[in-house]
């Protein structure tokens, strides 16, 4: 595995992809009316860390990574495991080169936002959404397929919200007195991200440090919602949006990879950019799963048809050898869905927009279900199935990119 992802976009028009130029500067016109500037090109050397060095990781004379960072505290974590498939070396081992270094991507660490009722958004357009104490924001995918990752704060607390293009997921994290920013590396398509205090590595979608002196670590996760911006807005009227004012020269009117609306380019094709860990037995690659992982196992509820049949029961492995039950519950307002275990296989079905859950009646809104909840991703199901090569699945398998 040497492909690195410059190559990849290199080979992009294999799988349709288009605006590949855009990564690398040129003019760019604010999507939220502001005047058209010019770039020179240099941008994606500018790293988070201001030292727009560009490099991997530094290394002393054993080959071991050296913290060279000094951006405050650790990020929390907490107790609890997700369950892994694959050791923490194996997955170093598969770790590979993005093609463009360590904050080669810069994440955005001084956003900008304004009322999303102030901007005209066409249909379809993705945005990931955060709702926490009381406060509500939501960040254009446009925007942040060109830096993967913003430092931000909500309800007083700091935060950071990422998404891997290459696998899908969009997921936040609580980052306490540090900023995360992009290592320039992948395994399994996705994102790793490192921590500015210690300087350790975190595959996105595991939430778990792989390298360094975070290794085994768990970060404090929280939900982020894929969705639309109209059906957030019509959601969260008093929500706040990102624009893309970053301080960076990005044509963030086009995508690299595609497109979502309409479907197009990488995210619509089977061929992925790099070898998956594991490979499932069936389905669409690029097909749209909701992933919920516990300490013992992990589940995938296809997100088609959870939109479709509105509640769809699985289980998952308890680490004893034995299957502990889950339902999902789909919230078709906002296009997503919601994972809870039912240990003890309560009814759960449809009751108008919300939901009625056995002897505790109904009225339940999707996010609020009487059950303990099990946070939960959307994932291309190539990449869910690779870090998770024994998951259960649940629902039909559908087409690249429904359910989004």
């Amino acid at each position: 595995m040497k492909r690195s992802r410059r190559s990849a976009l290199a080979g992009l028009a294999a799988v349709g992809g288009a605006g590949v130029a855009g990564c690398l500067g040129g003019v760019v016109r604010d999507s939220f009316g502001g005047e058209v500037s010019d770039g020179d090109g240099a941008g994606d050397g500018a790293g988070g860390n201001g030292d727009g060095s560009g490099g991997d990781s530094e290394r002393d004379s054993d080959g071991e990574r050296v913290d060279g960072s000094d951006a405050g505290g650790r990020p929390p974590t907490v107790e609890a495991d997700y369950h892994l498939a694959y050791e923490a070396d194996e997955l170093r081992s598969e770790a590979l080169s993005g093609g463009v270094g360590k904050d080669g991507i810069p994440s955005i660490d001084e956003p900008s936002f304004r009322p999303i009722g102030e901007v005209n958004y066409a249909e379809g357009i993705p945005v990931f959404g955060v709702a926490r104490d009381g406060e509500a924001k939501a960040y254009p995918r446009h925007v942040l397929s060109r830096h993967e990752i913003v430092n931000d704060e909500i309800g007083g607390e700091s935060v950071a919200v990422t998404y891997c293009p290459l696998t899908g997921t969009a997921q936040g994290f609580r980052r306490g007195d540090t900023t995360f920013g992009v290592s320039g590396r992948l395994v399994n398509s996705n994102l790793i991200m490192y921590d500015r205090a210690t300087d350790s590595w975190w595959p996105q979608m595991l939430a778990t440090g792989i390298d360094g002196p975070m290794a085994g670590g768990t970060l404090d996760e929280f939900r982020v919602v894929w969705t639309t911006a109209n059906a957030w807005a019509e959601r969260h009227p008093e929500s706040l949006v990102m624009t893309d004012e970053t301080g960076y020269v990005r044509r963030y009117e086009s995508d690299p990879y595609g497109s979502y609306a309409p479907l197009g380019g990488y995210y619509a094709k089977e061929a992925t950019l790099f070898p998956p860990l594991s490979s499932p037995d069936e389905g669409h690659p690029k097909s749209v799963v909701i992933g919920a992982r516990t300490e013992a196992g992990a589940v995938a509820f296809d997100k088609a048809t959870l939109l479709a049949d509105r509640v769809l029961t699985g289980s998952v492995a308890d680490g004893d050898g034995g299957e502990e039950r889950v339902v999902a519950v789909a919230d078709p307002g906002l296009f997503t869905g919601y994972v809870y275990r039912n240990p003890d296989g309560l009814t759960v079905e449809p009751d108008g927009d919300a939901y009625r859950v056995d002897s505790e009646g109904g009225g339940f809104a999707a996010a609020d279900l009487p059950l303990e909840p099990v946070l939960a991703l959307d994932a291309m199901w190539f990449a869910w199935a690779g870090f998770y090569p024994d998951t259960a699945f649940v629902g039909e398998h559908t087409g690249a990119g429904d359910g989004r």
